[in-house]
């Protein structure tokens, strides 16, 4: 790799230990992927929550900052373990409350800002188009990528930290023109109807498409996504296909035409969602029972408007008393809720407001364990696709159908 001035600086120590090692590792992984060099970013976006990375992952910060390291970027953290404000009601351990303190307070003295949230780019970085980014989460990234014009990999974990440590990452990938352009064609002749079809889209595609390197581009769309939408398509396209880029054409900035979309070569292949197509995908997840124990909402987090809908859905409404709601968002979007009535509609119908966590994250495997938990329904494909893992029977479904399962404690279909 060709290193800059600065960049051998850093090697040679004189950013400190924790900016020598986050390089060496950059270099390594830039040498796997042939980069040629490094690209400055202008923010990193954290993952690596004690859930994922147990105590290795934290023993690899405490020694961050027992060594002096600080971000040289605006850097904010992804969605956490827990709610500091309600683990105890929820039944969650408390080693992994004292770990989030921990964590959060690592990352708080190398200067991170606990923003706690996997939607970071609806909440304070809205990022530009053609601007570099070293963020994590698979979601946020996608959307970086697809939706803004923006350019990232998926820093994961340790890779995360070493951007915000050295304010670059390797030049491979996203970062590439060459790597943006579209592969497949996918021809939409099922048109989404509502946020969680997008989800559904994703489904689809995700399963088809299962390479990091491959780009689907939509066309056929006789719906714009508005950017919940948008945020499902791109969450689900990652989760299930690890994909880190679509284009739909004439909507996201890299894909005014088939052509720009695909940068003048011909597709490599062809997708066809044909009528019936969504509700088929909604219909591959089988219900073991019809009897439910858990409804889940917000991953990625809950937008106000995503809010507003499901206090809407539950005006007047009460949830089963054998089954739990759980809608999840960041702190920012919680305390709009409060201002404008959301929350307590919610919480009189007998759900709850989770702040900063992601369900999959949530110590899954203690929340089962302690509520005797198996039947999940949620309107987040991403969710129903990571949670099977734990131990779950997912059940994906529109969110009107969801708050349905959620009072009647059954599923519908």
């Amino acid at each position: 790799m060709r290193l800059t001035a600065e960049e051998q600086e850093i090697l040679a120590g004189r950013w400190g230990a924790p900016a020598r090692r986050a390089l060496e590792m950059q270099v390594a992984t830039g040498g796997f992927f042939g980069a040629e060099a490094m690209v400055r970013i202008s923010a990193a976006h954290l993952t690596g929550d004690p859930e994922s990375m147990g105590d290795a992952g934290l023993g690899f910060v405490e020694d961050l900052v027992r060594q002096g390291a600080r971000f040289v970027v605006p850097t904010t953290t992804n969605s956490c373990n827990v709610d500091l404000d309600l683990y105890r009601q929820l039944g969650q351990p408390e080693e992994a409350a004292q770990q989030e303190r921990r964590l959060r307070e690592l990352i708080g003295a190398m200067g991170g800002i606990l923003l706690t949230s996997c939607t970071n780019y609806q909440t304070i970085y809205q990022p530009r188009f053609g601007e570099h980014l070293g963020w994590g989460d698979t979601g946020t990234v996608i959307y970086a990528n697809a939706v803004c014009g923006a350019r990232s990999n998926f820093e994961g974990g340790p890779a995360s930290y070493a951007a915000a440590l050295t304010g670059r990452v390797p030049a491979y990938g996203m970062h590439l023109p060459a790597c943006r352009r579209g592969t497949h064609l996918v021809e939409v002749r099922d048109q989404p109807r509502g946020v969680s079809d997008w989800g559904a889209l994703g489904v689809l595609v995700g399963r088809r498409l299962t390479n990091y390197w491959l780009v689907p581009v939509f066309t056929g769309l006789e719906v714009e996504p508005d950017a919940d939408g948008l945020k499902q398509l791109g969450a689900t396209l990652a989760s299930y296909g690890s994909l880190a880029m679509f284009h739909i054409v004439g909507m996201t900035p890299e894909a005014r035409t088939l052509e720009d979309a695909f940068g003048g070569r011909a597709p490599r292949g062809r997708i066809v969602v044909e009528p019936g197509d969504l509700e088929r995908a909604y219909r591959s997840f089988v219900p073991e029972q019809a009897e439910v124990d858990l409804v889940v909402s917000g991953t990625p987090h809950l937008s106000l408007f995503e809010v507003r809908r499901l206090a809407g859905l539950l005006q007047g409404k009460t949830i089963h008393p054998k089954t739990m709601l759980l809608l999840t968002t960041n702190a920012e979007v919680k305390a709009m809720a409060d201002r404008f009535g959301y929350t307590q509609g919610i919480e009189a119908a007998g759900g709850r407001i989770v702040v900063g966590v992601c369900y999959y994250i949530m110590t899954p495997r203690e929340m089962a364990r302690r509520h005797s938990l198996r039947t999940i329904v949620t309107d987040s494909a991403k969710l129903a696709n990571i949670i099977a893992a734990y131990g779950y029977n997912p059940i994906f479904r529109p969110t009107a159908e969801c708050v349905e399962a959620a009072v009647s404690g059954r599923i519908a279909r």
